[in-house]
């Protein structure tokens, strides 16, 4: 039998039972469709949030209230124990650090906001000048907060879009009044659409100066605070001046914790990125049953075609040729099913980026080169025994059974 024998006969053979390949075909496609799907949302999820870090400026040190003890980046970095608060004296002495660009102090609250007989719950962000150019965001319309002393409650605000469309419509909101709880503010600036960031939709957010901030919610205290250094090459050693800097400050105590934007991103992408492979290896379980399926189906095939093989055999054809030939046929249905679970995969792929569009759910090349690899694997791994099986019956014997 020459390979083209081979292939042909089983081509045939597979097409000759179309419900059982069907059902074969179908067990295949279902596993790599669900490593297809579930790597692309693992990995859709670590680029997420990697870009949710990223977006937030290349040499960026974040100053968090409380000491996390282990050093690392963790849950806890985000809620920590508060031993002592931190001011804006503090952000006032960290932008001396010789290495230190920019600092940008950050006050948060909820508050309401109204206008012309509307009323709005918001979220308040006190910071300063500088916050717009550390989180790299634009102005629409009008300009960003004045560059003022930190400790001047300046009556001014800036609003994102979505406010502005909700609260002025078509008409101009810079230089218009609001309220935002018991504060009278002045509109200078609108922020462009730039969408969620970190737990915040900055497109919902009043953006006022620090001090305005704390005066509304009554507080001396800040809830995180961002730093800006020289360069990439210059945040380790930046570190350890704002460290000195704190230290000095707080009584000879380091009760703070700063964490870089490559801590974060190197914790999230080693902790998204095990994840994505854990989701990969239990999807691959059903590639293992969709093999001991194919494995069963071929057994009752070798049954059902004994004197199809003793005819074969009395004509010449040897133990290996036979072989060969159901091998064959269980690569030909694995790849088949590999096939259209991978188009079952990147359509599942694409309806969860269709349901959020924040999310970018593409499979991994890795993952649909390791599913269709996986697949045809299984395939022939489990088409062995029946393959053998077919190969050592006696020509005689399986003629008698015809």
């Amino acid at each position: 039998m020459t390979p083209a024998d081979t292939l042909r006969f089983a081509s045939r053979a597979a097409l000759a039972y179309p419900v059982r390949t069907a059902l074969m075909v179908l067990a295949m496609a279902i596993g790599v469709a669900a490593v297809v799907v579930l790597t692309a949302l693992g990995d859709g999820a670590r680029r997420y949030v990697v870009g949710q870090f990223a977006s937030l400026g290349a040499n960026l040190v974040i100053v968090l209230p409380g000491r996390n003890e282990t050093g690392g980046v963790n849950a806890g970095s985000f809620v920590t124990s508060t031993p002592r608060d931190l001011t804006v004296a503090d952000a006032s002495a960290l932008l001396r650090a010789p290495l230190v660009t920019r600092v940008a102090p950050l006050s948060l609250g909820n508050s309401e906001i109204s206008v012309g007989g509307k009323l709005r719950e918001v979220l308040v962000l006190g910071t300063t000048a500088d916050y717009v150019d550390i989180r790299n965001y634009r102005v629409a319309a009008g300009q960003f907060l004045p560059r003022e002393d930190l400790g001047r409650a300046a009556a001014v605000a800036v609003i994102g879009d979505t406010l502005r469309r909700e609260l002025f419509g078509n008409e101009p909101a810079v230089g218009r009044m609001v309220r935002i709880g018991d504060h009278r503010l002045r509109l200078v600036g609108v922020m462009a659409p730039s969408g969620q960031g970190l737990g915040m939709n900055t497109d919902e957010i009043v953006i006022v100066p620090v001090a305005t901030a704390q005066a509304m919610f009554n507080t001396n205290t800040l809830f995180r605070i961002m730093v800006e250094v020289r360069s990439r090459e210059a945040i380790v050693p930046a570190q350890r001046e704002m460290e000195k800097i704190m230290r000095a400050r707080h009584e000879g105590e380091l009760d703070v914790t700063l964490i870089t934007q490559d801590a974060v991103l190197g914790t999230f992408d080693r902790i998204l990125g095990a994840l994505t492979l854990a989701v990969a290896g239990i999807a691959a379980i059903s590639l293992a049953v969709a093999g001991i399926l194919v494995m069963n189906v071929m057994l009752v095939a070798v049954t059902q075609r004994t004197g199809e093989i003793g005819l074969l055999k009395a004509l010449g054809a040897s133990g290996r040729h036979i072989r060969l030939a159901f091998l064959t046929e269980a690569a030909l249905l694995s790849l088949a099913g590999a096939f259209v679970g991978f188009a079952l995969g990147h359509l599942g792929a694409w309806g969860i980026r269709l349901t959020w569009p924040v999310l970018p759910a593409w499979p991994p090349q890795w993952a649909v080169i390791a599913a269709l690899g996986t697949a045809l694997t299984t395939g022939l791994l489990f088409g062995v025994m029946p393959a053998r099986r077919a190969a050592r019956l006696d020509p005689v014997q399986a003629l008698m059974k015809r």
